[in-house]
């Protein structure tokens, strides 16, 4: 039975399989750290276009100041104040335009500390878990229900992907608010993640009565619409992943090394980042409304007032996004751990 099942699993091989939590989670963080500084501006771009569909207006200047020179050839800051073509973004490269014009590119990397911040644990849990159910499924479903074996990505992204949501939930409210709404003031520092979360607890006790502890489950605020979001990506990214790359690799030979890893690893997840992106964009919407209504509540609005069109948009963006992030980060992953496993088996 175990010869005739032989092909079936992704080529991983035995001493892989027995790398404990804590070597995938330290190749893991190490992923997410690549991803968080390479994507991030990705991110930025997402995030406002998404708001500005919303209605969230990103002026990094007071509304009566005038206008930037660049924005109004001539005028020199002495005319009549930006009109609102200064502040709409037309698309992902024209975010990053305006927003290195007028805040600076630096901007784009705003939030990078709060993106590791989450990042690091939320993929040093997410990874390892994953890897660890789905070696879990595949060989409880060898011994005893093989019909079981082709839905393992999808149950133990499923899963994997919960565990971390919930564990990293506050850390996600903070780098939401972060960079969905930018101070309006250009020379204030923007607060930073401890300081957002504290924010949220001191409104909470401002408006209710200290005492009131509970005002700790704020800190979970939106872990319902972020795991309707994640859960699903999760599910289709890692169901296709594992069935691109296993078709990747069968092509280039199983005598892996480092470059075919990164190679193969990085397209199939590349190619699944996209296709979950694009499936899953109804349930991306703007950060601002996930903070004060459910999933299908938001939902129900856009389609009353957009239609199709407001249910898909900002597809664009989120699946320029998805397929590199997805990418570098399985990719990095996988090479560390083959790293650390060929370092293991010299000594």
């Amino acid at each position: 039975m175990g010869a005739e099942q032989a092909p079936e699993p992704p080529p991983v091989v035995a001493a892989e399989r027995e790398m404990g939590f804590a070597e995938r989670a330290v190749a893991a963080a190490g992923a997410a750290v690549v991803s968080a500084v390479l994507v991030n501006p990705l991110d930025v771009a997402k995030t406002r276009l998404q708001a500005q569909a919303a209605g969230v207006v990103y002026n990094p200047i007071w509304s009566d100041f005038r206008c930037y020179p660049w924005c109004n050839p001539g005028i020199n800051g002495l005319g009549p104040s930006c009109s609102s073509e200064c502040f709409q973004y037309r698309g992902t490269m024209d975010v990053f335009y305006k927003v290195t014009k007028q805040e600076g590119v630096f901007r784009l990397w705003r939030g990078t500390g709060a993106s590791l911040a989450l990042a690091v644990p939320t993929v040093g849990i997410y990874l390892p878990s994953y890897d660890l159910l789905r070696n879990w499924i595949e060989e409880y479903s060898d011994h005893n229900f093989p019909k079981l074996r082709p839905y393992a990505p999808l149950i133990a992204g499923s899963i994997a992907r919960s565990l971390a949501c919930i564990t990293c939930s506050p850390i996600e409210l903070a780098r939401t608010r972060m960079q969905a709404f930018k101070e309006s003031n250009v020379g204030g520092k923007p607060p930073g993640m401890w300081k957002t979360l504290l924010g949220v607890l001191s409104l909470k006790q401002s408006i209710n009565h200290p005492e009131n502890f509970r005002s700790y489950h704020l800190l979970w605020t939106g872990l319902g619409a972020q795991l309707a979001r994640d859960v699903p990506f999760s599910a289709i990214c890692w169901t296709v992943l594992e069935t691109t790359r296993r078709h990747l690799i069968g092509i280039v030979g199983e005598e892996s090394n480092a470059a075919v890893i990164l190679g193969a690893n990085f397209s199939a997840g590349f190619i699944a980042g996209v296709i979950s992106a694009g499936a899953t964009c109804p349930l991306d919407k703007d950060p601002a409304r996930v903070l004060h209504m459910n999933t299908r509540r938001i939902l129900q609005e856009v389609w009353s007032k957009e239609g199709i069109n407001g249910i898909f948009r900002g597809a664009g963006p989120r699946m320029a996004r998805a397929g590199p992030s997805v990418g570098i980060v399985v990719s990095s992953y996988e090479v560390v751990k083959y790293i650390m496993h060929r370092k293991h088996a010299e000594l």
